[in-house]
């Protein structure tokens, strides 16, 4: 194989189409049932071999210190293991530019790590199976490993057990109401919902399902309660995602999610996605 001199990879925006609180494990983590939804819309990440191991990363992103950025996490938690595997240690430059709103549940850490372990597995031939790599993505975070796996799916337990679907690929509205809502502050919460019964795959297509963080997001975030009200005029299903702040709502066409955009409050901002199946990058990753 000949090695990669550069490499520019979408890094893809996720909506849980639904999130059902299952239970609570002795360990604190949540059991949990969702639905991830990729969607063509994401950031942007482009890699440059550097031969002396160093990782930079471009521009800073504001308020995350350079080792804590997940982005430069995955470069270090790859290099270690291919130091593990004996192979020759390679660095980085590695420009990130962000589309998708922080802290919005739509996944733009989780999945600029899992596209950095992507990126730079195929740029430093690494060798990296999909099994492997998604392991390495769980110690970044719960939901690296979905982003690494590269297409939608249904997950239960703490999101690790991933069942592959496919679904409608419609077009999402995303509305980010200008919060940052807090996972932690949601998933630590006394009053959050956990003891939804699981349903089964079907279920979903039936439309019994809901959000269980939603009730108690938008008691707390205003903002997000205000999105909500507002979309709802448009669609029966909106619905948050994850633990917010983003909202969302499905539509048969581009045509008829632009115009709902259009009409969009001046307070609030937001994209329009096309649900898809498979990641960009998922042929790169060898299995």
């Amino acid at each position: 194989m000949t090695q990669a001199t550069a490499l520019t990879l979408t890094s893809p925006a996720k909506l849980n189409l639904f999130l059902h609180i299952t239970g609570r494990r002795s360990d604190g983590y949540h059991q949990l049932q969702t639905l991830f939804q990729l969607l063509d819309t994401g950031d942007t990440l482009s890699f440059s071999p550097r031969t002396d191991g160093d990782i930079t990363i471009s521009p800073a992103l504001e308020g995350v210190a350079h080792v804590d950025n997940l982005v430069y996490r995955a470069a270090r938690a790859l290099q270690a293991n291919m130091q593990a595997q004996g192979r020759t240690l390679r660095g980085a430059d590695i420009t990130l530019t962000k589309h998708l709103p922080m802290g919005g549940g739509i996944g733009g850490g989780s999945s600029n790590a899992a596209t950095a372990l992507i990126g730079l597995n195929h740029l430093w031939q690494a060798g990296c199976s999909r099994e492997r790599l998604m392991a390495i993505g769980r110690n970044l975070g719960a939901d690296v490993p979905v982003f690494v796996n590269g297409v939608s799916a249904w997950a239960e337990g703490i999101g690790e057990q991933l069942t592959p679907l496919e679904l409608p690929e419609k077009w999402y509205l995303v509305i980010s109401p200008g919060c940052h809502v807090s996972t932690r502050e949601i998933f630590c919460h006394k009053d959050l919902t956990r003891d939804t019964r699981p349903i089964k795959v079907a279920a979903f297509s039936q439309r019994g399902t809901r959000n269980d963080c939603q009730p108690l997001v938008r008691k707390l975030y205003k903002e997000v309660d205000k999105a909500l009200i507002w979309l709802k005029n448009f669609s029966n299903h909106a619905r948050m995602t994850g633990t917010g702040a983003c909202v969302f709502a499905a539509f048969d066409s581009a045509a008829e999610a632009e115009q709902v955009f259009a009409q969009r409050p001046a307070n609030m901002t937001g994209f329009i996605g096309r649900g898809i199946n498979k990641a960009p990058y998922y042929n790169l990753i060898p299995d």
